[in-house]
């Protein structure tokens, strides 16, 4: 079942979706859906809306609403991931799992050993791509919400403001001495939480080269717990990947 997210404001009705520009565009002229065609489209209210398109003009189509369903909320605790900048393909392939997988929102970081270490308008220049990419992820995995993309900063800035709430766990992946395995940083996580369960987690992973010990020796002054995911070396977009799903199993976020 294809899936197109679309502003409200084309919902004419409930029973109706007018699709027009850039939507209209990408709907029948890429994917070629036509008058009789089925497919989803999620509301920015967080609903997926089963839909046949029952009539089109030269400057938009009407889709008729068979069903509607809500989709279900993130449920928390909410995975936030911050991470140092690297090289943008890797980021970009971050970015499109990161949504599949229900990361809440992605901090880009300046660190010592980002792909780009300061502010630089490069960043900036992709950030239209980033954002499509978070669109086309949001519509293949049938997302409700978007993941929030926050402007980039340095580390020590984040670092200054971390956990000023004191709600908020979070982990940094490290291969160097006085690790914790994933398992045993979640623990000790759990057993800093009210309720066993912290309503946000932030997880740091570097870039290419990983952390410096300096900033290893800020990131513990500030309470986070340094984790390995094992003895192998593993890519930036792995590590991502195998981080947030350990979480996940953890917190019983599969269901």
């Amino acid at each position: 079942m294809r899936r197109y997210r679309i502003p409200n404001s084309m919902l004419e009705n409930e029973s109706e979706v007018r699709l027009t520009g850039e939507i209209l565009h990408h709907i029948r002229d890429v994917c070629r859906m036509r008058i009789g065609s089925k497919f989803e489209v999620l509301s920015e209210d967080g609903r997926a809306l089963l839909v046949e398109i029952t009539a089109e003009s030269r400057l938009d189509s009407i889709a008729r609403v068979l069903s509607s369903r809500q989709i279900p909320a993130l449920p928390t605790p909410y995975i936030h991931l911050a991470l140092a900048v690297p090289r943008f393909p890797v980021f970009e392939a971050v970015l499109e799992k990161a949504v599949e997988l229900g990361v809440k929102s992605i901090q880009p970081v300046y660190s010592e050993f980002s792909f780009i270490r300061r502010q630089d308008d490069v960043m900036k220049k992709k950030w239209p791509r980033f954002e499509k990419i978070i669109l086309g992820a949001t519509q293949q995995s049938g997302r409700g919400d978007l993941l929030k993309l926050e402007e980039t900063r340095g580390l020590e800035d984040i670092l200054r403001t971390f956990n000023q709430s004191g709600l908020v766990q979070g982990l940094f992946a490290y291969e160097g001495a006085g690790v914790f395995s994933a398992s045993e940083g979640l623990q000790v996580m759990k057993k800093q939480a009210p309720d066993g369960v912290p309503k946000d987690i932030s997880v740091f992973v570097g870039a290419e080269g990983g952390f410096s010990d300096r900033e290893v020796a800020a990131f513990q002054a500030h309470g986070l717990q340094p984790v390995t995911l094992g003895g192998q070396v593993l890519r930036v977009e792995t590590a991502c990947v195998a981080l947030i799903s350990v979480i996940k199993y953890a917190f019983d976020l599969m269901r």
